[in-house]
Protein backbone atom coordinates (compact mmCIF):
# COMPACT_ATOMS: atom_id res chain seq x y z
CA UNK A 1 0.00 0.00 0.00
CA UNK A 2 1.53 3.21 -1.48
CA UNK A 3 1.12 6.75 0.85
CA UNK A 4 1.48 9.63 -0.50
CA UNK A 5 4.58 11.39 0.45
CA UNK A 6 5.41 15.25 1.36
CA UNK A 7 7.09 15.56 -1.93
CA UNK A 8 4.19 15.28 -3.59
CA UNK A 9 2.00 17.57 -2.19
CA UNK A 10 4.22 20.46 -1.15
CA UNK A 11 4.97 23.69 -3.05
CA UNK A 12 8.32 24.11 -4.48
CA UNK A 13 8.50 27.76 -5.69
CA UNK A 14 9.49 28.84 -1.97
CA UNK A 15 9.59 32.34 -1.10
CA UNK A 16 12.35 32.99 1.18
CA UNK A 17 14.06 35.80 3.05
CA UNK A 18 18.50 36.05 4.64
CA UNK A 19 18.66 37.23 8.49
CA UNK A 20 18.97 40.37 7.81
CA UNK A 21 15.87 41.20 5.64
CA UNK A 22 14.14 44.38 7.17
CA UNK A 23 10.73 44.44 8.49
CA UNK A 24 9.34 46.32 5.85
CA UNK A 25 10.47 43.84 2.95
CA UNK A 26 9.15 41.26 4.66
CA UNK A 27 5.73 42.55 4.52
CA UNK A 28 6.30 43.25 1.27
CA UNK A 29 6.91 40.09 0.34
CA UNK A 30 4.08 37.79 2.52
CA UNK A 31 1.07 40.57 0.59
CA UNK A 32 2.80 40.67 -2.91
CA UNK A 33 2.70 36.66 -2.77
CA UNK A 34 -0.04 36.07 -0.75
CA UNK A 35 1.94 34.03 1.50
CA UNK A 36 1.61 34.12 5.39
CA UNK A 37 4.66 33.36 6.65
CA UNK A 38 8.50 32.98 4.79
CA UNK A 39 11.79 31.06 5.48
CA UNK A 40 14.66 32.70 6.85
CA UNK A 41 17.96 31.45 5.86
CA UNK A 42 21.34 31.48 6.59
CA UNK A 43 24.39 32.30 4.80
CA UNK A 44 25.06 28.65 3.51
CA UNK A 45 21.22 28.89 2.52
CA UNK A 46 20.03 26.51 5.16
CA UNK A 47 16.75 27.37 7.16
CA UNK A 48 16.90 28.86 10.45
CA UNK A 49 13.72 29.95 10.92
CA UNK A 50 10.19 31.30 10.10
CA UNK A 51 8.08 34.57 9.97
CA UNK A 52 4.71 34.79 10.03
CA UNK A 53 2.08 37.12 9.86
CA UNK A 54 1.95 37.15 13.30
CA UNK A 55 5.46 37.12 14.31
CA UNK A 56 4.67 41.09 12.16
CA UNK A 57 1.68 41.85 13.96
CA UNK A 58 3.40 41.94 17.21
CA UNK A 59 4.84 45.12 16.35
CA UNK A 60 1.32 47.00 15.31
CA UNK A 61 0.20 45.49 18.54
CA UNK A 62 2.81 46.91 20.79
CA UNK A 63 2.77 50.02 19.15
CA UNK A 64 -1.12 50.55 20.18
CA UNK A 65 -1.98 52.43 23.58
CA UNK A 66 -4.50 53.30 25.85
CA UNK A 67 -6.37 56.68 26.25
CA UNK A 68 -4.44 57.27 29.51
CA UNK A 69 -1.20 56.50 27.50
CA UNK A 70 -0.16 52.65 28.96
CA UNK A 71 0.42 49.97 26.50
CA UNK A 72 -2.59 48.31 25.15
CA UNK A 73 -1.34 44.94 25.23
CA UNK A 74 0.40 44.74 29.22
CA UNK A 75 2.41 42.27 30.77
CA UNK A 76 4.24 41.03 27.49
CA UNK A 77 6.78 38.26 28.03
CA UNK A 78 10.24 39.54 27.27
CA UNK A 79 10.65 37.57 24.04
CA UNK A 80 7.51 38.98 22.74
CA UNK A 81 8.71 42.97 23.84
CA UNK A 82 11.65 41.61 22.15
CA UNK A 83 9.97 40.74 18.47
CA UNK A 84 7.91 43.56 18.91
CA UNK A 85 10.72 46.15 18.77
CA UNK A 86 12.61 44.05 15.99
CA UNK A 87 13.28 45.12 12.98
CA UNK A 88 14.68 42.26 11.00
CA UNK A 89 13.92 38.92 10.20
CA UNK A 90 16.76 37.41 12.29
CA UNK A 91 15.24 39.00 15.05
CA UNK A 92 11.35 38.43 14.24
CA UNK A 93 11.41 34.63 13.34
CA UNK A 94 10.07 31.86 15.57
CA UNK A 95 12.69 29.23 15.63
CA UNK A 96 13.91 26.76 15.75
CA UNK A 97 11.92 26.21 12.56
CA UNK A 98 9.24 23.24 12.51
CA UNK A 99 10.39 20.99 9.59
CA UNK A 100 9.37 18.24 7.27
CA UNK A 101 11.16 15.91 5.16
CA UNK A 102 10.04 15.16 1.90
CA UNK A 103 9.50 11.65 2.20
CA UNK A 104 7.42 12.13 5.17
CA UNK A 105 3.76 10.42 4.34
CA UNK A 106 1.11 12.72 5.02
CA UNK A 107 -0.07 11.14 8.67
CA UNK A 108 3.51 11.58 9.70
CA UNK A 109 3.27 15.78 8.67
CA UNK A 110 0.06 15.85 10.00
CA UNK A 111 0.77 14.54 12.88
CA UNK A 112 3.56 17.30 13.62
CA UNK A 113 1.51 19.79 12.65
CA UNK A 114 -0.72 19.03 15.51
CA UNK A 115 1.98 18.55 18.27
CA UNK A 116 3.32 22.44 17.68
CA UNK A 117 0.16 23.69 16.45
CA UNK A 118 1.29 25.01 13.11
CA UNK A 119 -0.42 25.61 10.10
CA UNK A 120 2.65 24.77 7.87
CA UNK A 121 5.96 22.73 7.30
CA UNK A 122 9.22 23.82 6.03
CA UNK A 123 10.05 21.06 4.07
CA UNK A 124 14.29 20.74 4.18
CA UNK A 125 16.52 18.23 2.63
CA UNK A 126 19.31 16.22 4.90
CA UNK A 127 21.49 18.82 5.18
CA UNK A 128 18.69 21.45 6.03
CA UNK A 129 18.60 23.60 3.07
CA UNK A 130 14.95 24.03 1.35
CA UNK A 131 13.28 22.14 -0.66
CA UNK A 132 9.78 23.17 -0.45
CA UNK A 133 6.25 24.22 1.80
CA UNK A 134 3.74 21.99 2.98
CA UNK A 135 0.71 23.46 4.52
CA UNK A 136 -3.02 22.03 5.51
CA UNK A 137 -4.37 23.17 2.48
CA UNK A 138 -1.89 20.63 0.90
CA UNK A 139 -2.71 17.84 3.15
CA UNK A 140 -5.90 18.17 2.83
CA UNK A 141 -5.55 17.67 -0.74
CA UNK A 142 -5.57 13.68 -0.65
CA UNK A 143 -9.20 13.92 -0.07
CA UNK A 144 -9.68 14.88 -3.19
CA UNK A 145 -8.75 11.73 -4.55
CA UNK A 146 -11.44 10.01 -6.87
CA UNK A 147 -13.51 7.25 -5.49
CA UNK A 148 -12.29 5.02 -8.43
CA UNK A 149 -8.87 5.07 -7.54
CA UNK A 150 -9.83 4.89 -3.64
CA UNK A 151 -11.87 1.74 -4.73
CA UNK A 152 -8.62 0.18 -6.57
CA UNK A 153 -6.10 0.37 -4.00
CA UNK A 154 -8.28 -1.11 -1.06
CA UNK A 155 -9.26 -4.11 -3.89
CA UNK A 156 -5.79 -4.26 -5.43
CA UNK A 157 -3.22 -3.53 -2.92
CA UNK A 158 -5.02 -4.05 0.70
CA UNK A 159 -7.11 -7.00 -0.11
CA UNK A 160 -5.27 -8.51 -2.62
CA UNK A 161 -1.66 -8.19 -2.38
CA UNK A 162 -1.46 -7.67 1.65
CA UNK A 163 -4.45 -9.86 3.12
CA UNK A 164 -4.41 -12.50 0.25
CA UNK A 165 -8.28 -12.49 0.01
CA UNK A 166 -10.07 -13.19 -3.07
CA UNK A 167 -11.72 -10.15 -4.22
CA UNK A 168 -14.94 -11.89 -5.87
CA UNK A 169 -15.85 -12.78 -1.85
CA UNK A 170 -15.69 -9.40 -0.70
CA UNK A 171 -17.43 -6.60 -2.65
CA UNK A 172 -15.67 -2.59 -1.94
CA UNK A 173 -17.99 0.68 -2.31
CA UNK A 174 -16.90 4.08 -1.96
CA UNK A 175 -18.79 7.45 -1.78
CA UNK A 176 -17.56 10.20 -1.30
CA UNK A 177 -14.41 9.03 0.54
CA UNK A 178 -16.65 5.94 2.57
CA UNK A 179 -16.02 3.32 2.33
CA UNK A 180 -18.20 0.30 2.60
CA UNK A 181 -17.06 -3.31 2.86
CA UNK A 182 -19.30 -6.82 2.49
CA UNK A 183 -18.98 -10.42 1.64
CA UNK A 184 -17.59 -13.38 3.39
CA UNK A 185 -14.29 -14.31 4.96
CA UNK A 186 -12.26 -17.15 6.70
CA UNK A 187 -11.33 -16.03 9.80
CA UNK A 188 -13.33 -13.08 12.23
CA UNK A 189 -9.51 -11.81 13.06
CA UNK A 190 -9.74 -10.68 8.94
CA UNK A 191 -12.39 -8.37 9.92
CA UNK A 192 -10.70 -5.54 12.75
CA UNK A 193 -7.45 -5.75 9.95
CA UNK A 194 -9.19 -5.45 7.15
CA UNK A 195 -11.37 -2.47 8.66
CA UNK A 196 -7.73 -0.82 10.15
CA UNK A 197 -5.79 -0.94 6.73
CA UNK A 198 -8.66 0.41 4.52
CA UNK A 199 -8.52 3.38 6.96
CA UNK A 200 -5.21 4.07 6.45
CA UNK A 201 -5.29 4.26 3.13
CA UNK A 202 -5.22 7.92 1.52
CA UNK A 203 -8.41 9.92 1.14
CA UNK A 204 -10.30 7.41 3.05
CA UNK A 205 -12.81 9.35 5.41
CA UNK A 206 -15.05 6.45 6.87
CA UNK A 207 -14.85 2.44 6.91
CA UNK A 208 -18.17 0.65 7.32
CA UNK A 209 -18.00 -3.10 7.43
CA UNK A 210 -21.09 -5.62 6.55
CA UNK A 211 -18.72 -9.07 7.02
CA UNK A 212 -19.28 -12.47 7.61
CA UNK A 213 -17.00 -15.09 8.28
CA UNK A 214 -16.57 -18.93 8.31
CA UNK A 215 -15.08 -19.27 11.41
CA UNK A 216 -14.27 -17.37 14.93
CA UNK A 217 -10.83 -17.71 15.86
CA UNK A 218 -11.20 -14.65 18.13
CA UNK A 219 -11.85 -14.37 22.00
CA UNK A 220 -14.85 -13.05 23.15
CA UNK A 221 -18.11 -12.30 21.35
CA UNK A 222 -18.52 -11.27 18.11
CA UNK A 223 -19.40 -8.22 17.53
Amino acid sequence: MRHRRIEELMTREVVSVRGDAPFKEIARLLAGHRVTAVPVLDSRSRVVGVVSEGDLLRKTADLVTAPDGRPAVPGLEAWERAKAEATRAEELMSAPPVCARPDWTVAEAARLMEVHKVKRLVVVDDTDHLVGVVSRRDLLGIFLREDAHIRREIEEDVLTDTLRLDPAALTVEVRDGRVELSGRLPLRSVVPAIERMCATVDGVVSVSTHLTYDADDMPGPAT
